[in-house]
């Protein structure tokens, strides 16, 4: 999808090689183990629901390999992720509701325009980045919405 493609645009742009392992919900197992055998310096949980339905299980892992972890929802931050960037999803909550509002009153949702997100979080567990020995610069704590510690 588009996410797909602008996550691989931004690591190219910044020299970043891209390892993709499926995520097999029928045997999670294996998704874990072909991850290990790609050695990532890190994981991407990216923005489908199933990483999100099954994030209890992708955090033990990330913590066992002891992986740098990004994810798009700011919940599996809270949980112990390292962080989360992403479109804010109450901003979104509160736009979904106005084109719900326009459609109850009449409005036909092929005329409505379509939105793109104006606002982004930043999340960061400082607790899971100690644990991993990695030192957050206070430029970047700076700019997160919401900082775990």
């Amino acid at each position: 999808g588009r996410n797909g493609q602008s996550v691989s645009d931004a690591a190219q742009a910044l020299g970043i090689e891209l390892l993709h392992a499926e995520l097999q919900l029928a045997d999670l197992g294996a998704t874990f183990a072909a991850i290990e055998r790609l050695r990532p310096d890190a994981l991407y949980g990216a923005s489908a629901p199933e990483v999100f339905g099954r994030y209890k299980q992708i955090l033990e892992f990330a913590r066992k390999a002891r992986l740098p972890d990004t994810y798009w929802y700011s919940d599996m931050v809270m949980a112990g992720g390292l962080m989360a960037y992403s479109v804010g999803i109450s901003d979104l909550g509160r736009r979904a509701a106005g084109y719900v509002d326009k459609i109850l009153k009449g409005a036909k949702p092929g005329d409505l325009p379509l939105e793109q997100p104006t606002k982004f979080e930043l999340v960061i567990n400082l607790k899971t980045a100690k644990a991993l020995g990695i030192k957050i610069p206070p430029s970047i704590l700076l700019r997160a919405d919401r900082v775990v510690e």
